[in-house]
Parts: structure tokens; C-alpha cells; sequence
């Protein structure tokens, strides 16, 4: 799981607590690296197609986001968590799922795309302070799984308000929780 928001108790951190403890009790095994607090050398993908011209799927930055990066392929699932920051994901969602570009191999001439993410379950988890642009944001998550051959599903939650205001909302912890054990069961 990628959090990525950056208050360590706010929104998206209570809902990836909550999605994580359901899916835990479904067995899985879950990892929650909040991407508000790696290190970054680079302001995302630099666009060197390093990652191109080697065999490996990895990117060639060298910080603490190539770890993540490289550990995605060994995982079943993959979930992206993040408030919605003017119609997008965040900045700090944003580096880590530009970097993916390193898990793609491309062949124009051939026109064909390789990826070990293909076949995984993505998911995007995000929330907003009111019911507008959840939509927007949703897009290119969902566009990204089918391009790539994922499944994909996604818990979103309108107006959960200001920091934290989410744990006052009726219904959502459960729906949270519950969530979790349906994508962990799976």
C-alpha cells in the first residue's frame, strides 16, 4: 500500500489503517509505505528510459522510491492511497506512480508493451473534503489498470472533509473495513 498523504493521522492515513486491518483479517499480508517521507533524488520520472535499454524492470534513480518500485511486481495487490490535492492524487502519490514507467518495456516497432505488473489487482483508495473531482481523479488509475491488465477497484469517499474529520463519518470505518476484506480475500 502507498499512502501518500502527508499528515501521519489525517484522511487517507485513517482509511488505509482501516482498509489494511480488513484486509489483514483476511489473512493478507500488507505493507504500508507512506510516500509523504522517502527520500527523493528526483521530482519523479527524469524520462532517461534507462529502465528501456536494461533487461531488468527497475529504475535507474537510485533513492528511496526505487525499493518500492521494485518490490511491486512480487506483490498481488497494489493500492495507492491519496486525498485529492485539485483534482489529482498528490504530489507525493504522483512521484511514485510516474516512476512506474520503470515497470513497462516497450516495443514501438513491434508495438507491443511488457509489464510483471499485468494480471495484479490495482486499487486506489481516496477521499475529498467535499463530492466534487473524485471522478477526475479516479480516471487515470483506473485507465492505467487496463492499459497495464490489471483489475482494478477503488473505495471513494466524498465529502470526508477537513484532516481527520473522517473518523467522525458514519458508515465509513465499516465500509473501509470491509473493503479491505473483499480486495484481502481475494
Amino acid at each position: 500500500m502507498l499512502s501518500a498523504s502527508p499528515k501521519k493521522d489525517g484522511n487517507t492515513a485513517t482509511l488505509v489503517n482501516w482498509f489494511a486491518g480488513g484486509a489483514r483479517s483476511k489473512g493478507a499480508e500488507v505493507e504500508i509505505v507512506n510516500t509523504a517521507f522517502l527520500k527523493y533524488k528526483s521530482t519523479g520520472c527524469v524520462s532517461c528510459r534507462t529502465c528501456q535499454r536494461i533487461e531488468e524492470y527497475v529504475c535507474a534513480i537510485n533513492d528511496e522510491a526505487k525499493p518500492v518500485l521494485a518490490r511491486m511486481p512480487a506483490a498481488d495487490v497494489i493500492v495507492m492511497a491519496t486525498p485529492l490535492y485539485f483534482f489529482g492524487p498528490s504530489a507525493q502519490l504522483k512521484l511514485i506512480f510516474d516512476r512506474m514507467f520503470s515497470l513497462y518495456k516497450w516495443d514501438n516497432a513491434a508495438n507491443t508493451m511488457k509489464s510483471p505488473l499485468k494480471g495484479k489487482t490495482f486499487v486506489l483508495i481516496a477521499s475529498a473534503y467535499e463530492d466534487k473531482g473524485l471522478d477526475a481523479l479516479e480516471k487515470p488509475f483506473a485507465i492505467t489498470a487496463d492499459y497495464t491488465g490489471m483489475k482494478f477497484d477503488s473505495l471513494i469517499i466524498p465529502n470526508a472533509g477537513v484532516s481527520g474529520d473522517v473518523k467522525e463519518k458514519a458508515g465509513v470505518r465499516e465500509k473501509a473495513i470491509a473493503f479491505g476484506k473483499k480486495i484481502g480475500g481475494s
